[in-house]
């Protein structure tokens, strides 16, 4: 019965949109202040996974480790020319920027708020090698070609794989790399539907969106072979989520004047805790029998031929 509820939605997606309820997602979590963000995640905002090795006790530092294992599996060499989709608050592009100074890196984004943010803090930073821009996925097109794609947490957002990889494809030189971390389930793919009033995560946090299963990319190889992939235990989130969830609590007194702008003053108290439920949950979800059924995948693609 699984099996068949996998296949039938492999072809689903095949015949969806690129993505869909993007403008939603969007307001949900990428129009919401930086200065909030600033208060809850790490000092490089890295709002996706992180990795706590052994001996990893603070954010920064798993930040950091993860950031560097990324460009390591994304096989990324000072020079190349990078292209990011779906940059966020620039924790990976800034990283890149700064490690290989020699490098291009084009970062996409579907929203105005981060677009700014990063713009703003690779001038800061004084990184010539940045440039930022604003699209949306579905009809999103670079004009140009780059030895890497890399994408954090984006394709959850998607839909249409097929497409996508196609598009992907026509972007790479022909020795170029795709790289995607993702967050998905051990055996299960599921979309995020608006169905009932328990569906809350779906409502606030997350329209559109798409458990993958760990296998769901490997089923798009038209355009690009799947090379190596890898599967880290969802604990790696789990201790990431509450790590921000510490911070939102410790900063609450910074937060709450953010929310009451945000949300209104009537509404500040309520999405306060709305934001601390979202991070327990999804703790709970990843945290859940040792990280094993929902947890972080890696993989790296090549261009077909």
């Amino acid at each position: 019965e699984l099996v068949n509820r996998f296949d039938e939605m492999i072809e689903d997606l095949r015949q969806s949109p690129v993505a869909v309820n993007t403008a939603a997602a969007n307001e949900q979590h990428y129009e919401v202040p930086a200065e909030f963000f600033e208060q809850v995640l790490g000092p490089r905002m890295k709002y996706s996974a992180c990795l706590w090795g052994t001996g990893t006790t603070d954010l920064a530092a798993a930040e950091e480790a993860m950031l560097a294992v990324t460009c390591e599996r994304a096989e990324i060499r000072d020079g190349d020319t990078i292209l990011e989709l779906g940059c966020g608050w620039g924790s990976l592009t800034l990283w890149m920027a700064e490690h290989y100074p020699a490098s291009q890196i084009t970062a996409m984004c579907n929203s105005r708020s981060q677009l700014q943010y990063v713009q703003r803090q690779a001038m800061d930073r004084g990184l010539q090698n940045v440039e930022v821009m604003h699209a949306d996925m579905c009809d999103f097109d670079p004009a140009k070609k780059f030895d890497r794609v890399v994408s954090v947490e984006m394709f959850e957002h998607m839909r249409n794989y097929q497409e996508l990889m196609r598009r992907i494809s026509g972007w790479l030189h022909d020795d170029g790399i795709l790289f995607v971390h993702v967050f998905c389930h051990d055996k299960v793919m599921y979309p995020f539907e608006l169905k009932s009033h328990t569906d809350w995560i779906t409502r606030y946090y997350f329209s559109g969106g798409l458990m993958p299963a760990f296998r769901t990319l490997t089923e798009f190889q038209d355009d690009l072979e799947l090379e190596r992939s890898w599967a880290m235990p969802g604990t790696h989130y789990e201790r990431t989520l509450n790590a921000w969830l510490e911070s939102q609590d410790r900063a609450a007194d910074t937060i709450m004047p953010i929310f009451a702008s945000t949300y209104t003053p009537a509404k500040a108290k309520l999405w306060f805790q709305r934001w601390r439920m979202f991070f327990m949950s999804c703790a709970e979800l990843f945290g859940f029998g040792d990280g094993k059924q929902w947890y972080i995948a890696h993989y790296r693609f090549r261009k077909s031929g």
